[in-house]
């Protein structure tokens, strides 16, 4: 992902919540080695009634949501700072979690959302943080989201300049400073949804959750054997970022940028998902796979200025039929083999020189790319959308060093000056329909 960032000035007020209480639904640890990653999630009729409304309602059916109840809890101002600032008002409702307790303290913590907003519709997400010396981060807005990018929408974007002086938030992000001494021990969750007033358009929201890490530092990781995965290949649908170089600029430069929002879709449309022609009538037809333009469209953060923000890409392929997308971190390859094994794909963020990956041909500061098999002697069969065509996405990459660069803290750059890795953060999307397996691979990494 890239390091850009600009400060936002534009600020939403919204009624602070109430102080942490008891609650939660369901929970789940992955913890080894000193590593500990906890996902957390809220949806159903059961998780939305767990938490406390104020001008909103839950929505039943197949698919229950939080949606702006009959009386919303009143009306804001938002001056829009990617729309030359115009100031818009709107009537909003607000859904807070019950308090989170982690199993173990964390540094750093990503929330992620599946919704829908139709046109003249957004959302707002926040956490807040407990530490744990018992203070608390302020409220921490974790995007400004709208599913679509309709005239008089506001613009789809993180917020910059966040901290407290023991943590802040980086994009999508919230991270402690080491120097501060603290660890998150807690935390809550916030939701607005806002509309235009008068009208009875609602935003839905289906589920929301975070996942809470502590992964220590380390340049290198265990190696972990073969196992259940090997052997398996997913028919995942191969697309090229590259090809799309200089389309559509005003989206991060065109397709040079696009690795995330091109796994996004390779996944999306394994579960036999896609847009349609309305969808994509606004691409040049000259253009190859339009539906890798419109991805990059529906994902691109105005202030981050590109289409890798991560709950952006979970919330895009969330859009599609009965689909649900997260993000979190896994612990090794293993866990990413039971997934494969059960007909799960996974997205994974890593960085790395070109002389640490054989095969791929390039450097990169961060890199999105899909696992979808394992060779049989354990090997990463990956869609690597960094490729110069469609029919040379899928790769080959060696089971160690794929297993290292994405799982990793820390490395070094061409410069051998000390950079972060993503410490195994990965995009999992999958569809309301599980197998039994599919469901108990999920489950096992807290997501439920």
């Amino acid at each position: 992902m890239s390091s850009r960032r600009t400060v936002l000035t534009a600020a939403l007020a919204v009624t602070a919540a109430a102080a942490f209480a008891d609650g939660g639904t369901g929970s789940a640890l992955a913890a080894s080695g000193g590593e500990m990653v906890d996902h957390h999630g809220w949806s159903g009729t059961a998780g939305w009634r767990a938490g406390s409304r104020d001008g909103t309602a839950v929505r039943e059916g197949h698919r229950p949501g939080i949606v702006v109840g009959g009386r919303p809890a009143g009306t804001l101002e938002y001056a829009d700072p990617h729309a030359g600032g115009a100031t818009s008002r709107w009537e909003y409702g607000t859904w807070v979690s019950p308090a989170r307790e982690l199993p173990a303290p964390a540094r750093e913590l990503v929330v992620s959302w599946n919704a829908r907003t139709p046109a003249g519709t957004w959302i707002q997400a926040e956490v807040r943080a407990v530490y744990t010396d018992g203070g608390s981060s302020p409220w921490y807005v974790m995007g400004r989201w709208t599913s679509g990018d309709a005239k008089g929408d506001i613009r789809r974007t993180s917020v910059d300049g966040q901290k407290d002086g023991r943590s802040s938030v980086s994009t999508d992000t919230v991270v402690v400073d080491p120097a501060a001494g603290v660890r998150i021990a807690a935390y809550r969750l916030r939701l607005t949804l806002c509309r235009r007033p008068g009208t009875s358009l609602t935003p839905v929201v289906w589920r929301v959750g975070a996942m809470a890490s502590d992964i220590p530092d380390r340049f290198t990781v265990p190696a972990s054997r073969p196992g259940e995965g090997a052997g398996h290949r997913l028919a995942v649908p191969r697309y090229s970022q590259e090809i799309h170089k200089g389309q559509y600029p005003e989206y991060d430069n065109g397709g040079e940028a696009w690795c995330s929002p091109t796994s996004s879709q390779m996944v999306v449309e394994y579960w036999g998902r896609r847009p349609g022609p309305a969808d994509l009538a606004w691409v040049n037809p000259d253009y190859a796979d339009p539906q890798v333009c419109q991805a990059a469209r529906m994902t691109y953060d105005h202030q981050y200025k590109g289409c890798g923000n991560w709950p952006f890409n979970a919330a895009y392929a969330a859009t599609y039929r009965d689909m649900q997308g997260v993000v979190t971190r896994l612990r090794s390859l293993t866990d990413a083999e039971r997934l494969i094994r059960a007909g799960i794909p996974v997205i994974t963020s890593q960085s790395f020189l070109a002389s640490e990956l054989d095969g791929a041909g390039y450097g990169t500061a961060g890199h999105l790319m899909c696992v979808v098999g394992f060779t049989r002697a354990g090997d990463v069969i990956a869609n690597d959308p960094a490729s110069p065509s469609d029919d040379a996405v899928q790769r080959v990459y060696k089971r160690r060093q794929f297993e290292n660069i994405w799982l990793r803290t820390k490395r070094h750059d061409a410069q051998g000056r000390v950079k972060s890795g993503s410490g195994g953060v990965c995009y999992l999307y999958f569809p309301l329909a599980l197998r039994a397996e599919q469901r108990q691979a999920l489950r096992r990494l807290g997501i439920v």
